[in-house]
């Protein structure tokens, strides 16, 4: 196999400065002002103990789960830990209503009882190369061809390039909207078994309430095992070090993992347009789904099984975004956007911005209804257009059916459905709408209960419910051409909506713009950057730190059992089982704690490490001061939520009694 090395520009990878506590830096651009910032803070560590392709570092030991969670290898043998909520949709696909593992938990009690997950793809980064000059070159060969030289087409072939040459897994990754091009070159595993996990009333103490605030009482966590292609487990390059001493306010403390997407770099223009126009309908369309779905969740645990992982998603999702608005406003992040763009030499890029966002808000701002009250509204659509789609294979149209009412409920169906036809009449032009639609408005008029009540009464799914789910699918010939709630969903895209739009150029083509010209004018001042986050690996550093969200308000850094006690109640979301009560920790023993850490979406189940490397706990959340940080980081109250390691291992001594992993973690 090739040698691949890597040549570090410093006019790109930018060093660090006076606020180098922020940023998700990317793990292949660590140098020496950088170690030296970490050091001065209490690292212990090199940057090239940290990542090393030649010798092996730290960062070979970190895992992306299909590069939507992080993780991290403990043990020498294949055993990998995360989030319990990364493992949520895992859990609920292995659960039965006669064996509910997210309600029950589970944990193996040796090899031989881990669960096989098919489908699962985790990745370890073996190499990183800039190949921004390739990418360039062959983007001015293919234009010169007459060949289309867009980013899937220039991926395709430098992954596939890069693939057959190392045989790894190849992923290019543009930078700062193509100012740098980067390949990151992966091996893949497959067989991904489940080790252990806690019950959803333990890893999700508190649950929407204690979402995204502080003190924080979760033990969310879940044990994995990877194996190799062999059937055996999986002995990686690295593992982490587990430690059990603790840590103390000001302690430094870092994160390496996978997170998510950042727009760092948007414009106060088009965040102006996402936050003040879009966001807010967003929000109250979704508040008023949950409320349907959380009602019949609380009244059936039949319903709360099968809409457990779609309300999880909704609700999580839901508040981040509410969070966002808030934040955003709070801290003024569109006003200080505009006061710095106001010094950038580019100004007529900035009109020209302007210009496009207020030539198409009002269409952008209607597609929100069309996406949140139809493509998202009923979880029984995506069923329609599965079915819809497979109009020419009477078996598969079958099964997507079967699939679909065994996830559903017709009763919570019934009710979204008309949050549905109320929010998308009410916030659409009807000149917009497709004759199906024009004819209910013609038919209706205001009277959205009796509409939704005739589309749903009138449809071939009408007996849903009232017959076994079996009988309508053995009774399935295809979709009536007249079924209303068909049309319903299938007759209205977002085709109807781009066909309005009048651009004053290509959209895409000035955001791009607009990145370059922030970078290059931070650049020439000489400030620190670091690109949007893009599931690439990275880390970011800072200190075990109290929180003050208000004026007048302190929280200590660290929360103990005693919360568990205190918040106990017989609520759902506060109630767990009686075998954990018997098994809580004394109750000042450490449960989670807070760090000033930079993280965002895709950082979830990403290690908490102290000086040496040493793992101390699980990222799992921030808390709502921190929601602007996905447009900016603001000091002082950006914050992560983390998992005590300590925690972690009380539960699975006491409680799991899962003894052959604490011998295989020599902790037994």
């Amino acid at each position: 196999m090739r040698k691949w090395l890597i040549t570090i520009a410093l006019g790109l990878c930018i060093l660090p400065g006076a606020r180098a506590d922020e940023g998700m830096w990317l793990v292949q651009c660590l140098d020496k002002a950088l170690e030296k910032n970490m050091k001065a803070r209490g690292c212990k560590l090199s940057a090239r103990e940290i990542y090393n392709e030649e010798k092996g570092g730290l960062s070979d030991a970190i895992v992306s789960l299909g590069f939507y969670c992080s993780g991290s290898m403990i043990s020498g043998d294949g055993l990998l830990i995360t989030n319990h909520h990364c493992a949520y949709s895992d859990v609920a696909k292995l659960s039965t209503p006669e064996n509910n593992l997210l309600e029950n938990g589970f944990f193996a009690l040796s090899r031989a009882d881990e669960i096989p997950i098919p489908g699962l793809e985790f990745f370890f980064l073996r190499r990183v190369l800039d190949v921004t000059d390739e990418v360039e070159a062959l983007r001015r060969e293919l234009e010169a061809a007459g060949k289309p030289a867009g980013s899937r087409r220039l991926s395709a072939v430098l992954e596939k390039k890069y693939q057959d040459e190392t045989g790894l897994e190849a992923g290019l990754q543009a930078m700062w909207a193509g100012e740098k091009y980067y390949m990151c070159l992966y091996s893949k595993y497959t067989d991904i078994r489940l080790v252990g996990a806690p019950p959803v009333q333990v890893a999700a103490f508190g649950g929407d309430e204690d979402n995204w605030e502080w003190p924080q009482h979760k033990a969310d966590f879940a044990l994995y095992r990877i194996y190799d292609t062999n059937g055996e487990p999986l002995h990686p390059r690295r593992h982490l070090k587990i430690s059990t001493r603790g840590y103390k306010d000001g302690s430094f403390a870092m994160v390496m993992g996978y997170p998510g997407r950042t727009q760092r770099y948007i414009s106060a223009t088009e965040l102006d347009q996402l936050i003040n126009v879009e966001r807010p309908e967003v929000n109250r369309i979704r508040t008023a789904q949950m409320d349907i779905i959380r009602k019949w969740m609380d009244r059936d645990p039949a319903v709360r099984f099968k809409y457990s992982d779609n309300f999880f998603s909704l609700s999580n999702v839901a508040e981040l975004q509410e969070g966002e608005l808030d934040c955003v406003r709070r801290f003024g992040v569109i006003e200080k956007r505009r006061a710095f763009e106001a010094g950038m030499p580019d100004q007529e890029l900035l009109r020209r911005l302007q210009e496009e966002i207020s030539g198409t808000s009002a269409i952008e701002k209607q597609k929100v209804f069309f996406r949140e009250a139809v493509f998202r509204g009923l979880i029984i659509s995506r069923t329609l257009m599965r079915v819809g789609g497979a109009s020419k294979d009477l078996s598969l149209q079958k099964r997507f059916l079967a699939a679909g009412l065994s996830e559903t409920d017709p009763r919570v169906e019934k009710e979204l459905l008309e949050i549905s036809v109320r929010e998308l009449f009410q916030g659409i032009d009807a000149s917009l709408l497709p004759d199906f639609h024009k004819g209910l408005l013609e038919r209706f008029g205001d009277d959205f209960g009796a509409m939704a009540a005739w589309i749903w009464d009138n449809s071939f799914l009408k007996d849903f419910g009232a017959v076994p789910d079996s009988c309508i699918v053995d009774a399935f010939e295809g979709v009536p051409a007249d079924d209303p709630l068909f049309h319903y969903v299938r007759d209205i895209n977002m085709n109807l909506f781009n066909a309005q739009e009048k651009h004053v150029g290509d959209p895409q083509q000035l955001h791009r713009e607009y990145v370059h010209a922030r970078y290059r004018y931070l650049a020439g001042l000489g400030v620190p950057q670091y690109p949007d986050a893009n599931s690439t690996m990275r880390l970011t550093y800072g200190r075990v730190s109290a929180l003050r969200p208000r004026d007048g308000v302190y929280t200590h850094w660290q929360s103990t059992a005693a919360g568990l006690r205190e918040k106990y109640s017989s609520a759902y979301d506060f109630h767990y089982p009686d075998a954990f009560r018997d098994a809580l920790p004394p109750v000042d023993f450490p449960v989670n704690f807070l760090t000033d850490l930079d993280i965002t979406g895709g950082n979830s189940g990403s290690p908490v490490l102290n000086a040496r490397g040493e793992l101390i706990g699980l990222a799992f959340d921030g808390n709502k001061e921190s929601l602007a940080s996905n447009y900016e980081s603001v000091p002082g109250y950006n914050m992560c939520v983390c998992v005590d390691i300590r925690y972690v291992l009380w539960i699975l001594r006491h409680y799991a009694h899962q003894d052959y992993v604490l011998q295989e973690l020599g902790l037994s």
